[in-house]
């Protein structure tokens, strides 16, 4: 069987990926073959595309991009228990830009019906993400205030929907004015446009002087050593994420003024047990259907429109989650 994916077969911009058709495999043991019918488009993307994630040197190459995607189990393998054909399914799992693709049983996550494939596929990785950062790395409770750092981005708006849900105040910074209602619209009852504001004296202006008792940073570099200003003593500052660049070396005797607590996190440790896996997905799902987090796909794209998809991640064109169709 024949199946259409987009590879790169070196590392660069668009130009370098390539539409193409290649044979397919059988599911092996513990494995299916899934006919996707949405996958997830991330700027994490682009980063693999231009070799800052992913395989670096060409013995790696070609290699098909995403990481994201929901379809329907069209065949199984030996051994698979638990899935069968015709099951609604969603993953993350790199290889994801294919019409066809083969997965392993044990990354896939059964889709209910209250979730469609597309939400499931442009927000499964923001939303489990969102999900251990507000619920188990930091338990956020009732009269919490968190700061939420690109709070009209992708990650803030569900961060800044599911923190007020738990109860928190939210306080959320943005880079236009543009951008302060959307984040508004998504849980944030105070916006600062970190442009034209100083986000650390303005945060501690609005809790009395007392700080923020989480900070989720997605920003990096140009966020990071300020939000150390503006939490409260013993509280938390979660960098999860580099828009603008790794924060790189600092003093750890900045913490200790106010016994600051500070983390580096990642998904794929707080689901690399089937159960934590299955407990996030379902938390998030539930979220999602109660109406607590509304999870939303802004934009689509064909298959064979990838360079353009990926242009218009780079000029900051997409705005909120964006899914290809194969």
């Amino acid at each position: 069987m024949k199946t259409a994916v987009v590879r790169i077969h070196r590392h660069g911009g668009p130009e370098v990926l390539q539409y193409e058709e290649v044979d397919l495999r059988d599911p092996g043991p513990g494995e299916v073959l899934l006919k996707q019918t949405a996958i997830g488009l991330n700027f994490a993307d682009t980063y693999q595309r231009e070799g800052e994630a992913g395989p670096h040197d060409t013995g790696s190459l070609p290699v098909v991009l995403g990481g994201q995607g929901a379809g329907v189990i069209e065949a199984t393998g030996s051994g698979v228990s638990g899935f069968k054909v015709g099951d609604r399914v969603a993953y993350i799992h790199p290889g994801a830009y294919a019409e066809r693709r083969v997965v392993p049983a044990d990354k896939l996550l059964h889709l209910p019906p209250g979730i469609s494939d597309p939400v499931a596929a442009a927000a499964l990785l923001r939303g489990l993400t969102a999900e251990y950062l507000v619920r188990r790395l930091y338990r956020i409770k009732p009269g919490d205030t968190a700061l939420v750092h690109a709070a009209a981005g992708g990650m803030g708006l569900l961060l800044g929907q599911w923190a007020k849900a738990l109860g928190a105040r939210v306080i959320g910074t943005v880079g236009a004015d543009s951008k302060v209602e959307i984040a508004k619209a998504h849980g944030c009852s105070d916006v600062i446009v970190y442009s034209r504001e100083d986000f650390a004296a303005r945060t501690m202006e609005l809790t009395d002087g007392a700080g923020a008792d989480v900070i989720y940073d997605g920003v990096g570099k140009s966020a990071f050593l300020k939000s150390l200003d503006c939490v409260r003593p013993m509280g938390m500052v979660i960098s999860y994420g580099t828009a603008s660049g790794n924060v790189g070396a600092f003093d750890l005797q900045l913490l200790h003024r106010k016994s600051i607590i500070v983390t580096r996190p990642t998904l794929r440790t707080w689901i690399a047990k089937r159960s934590d896996y299955e407990a996030a997905a379902s938390a998030f799902f539930d979220a999602v259907m109660s109406g607590k987090v509304r999870a939303e796909v802004n934009r689509s794209y064909a298959l064979q429109d990838i360079r353009r998809a990926h242009e218009e991640l780079h000029s900051r064109a997409t705005v909120g989650p964006a899914i290809i169709i194969p």
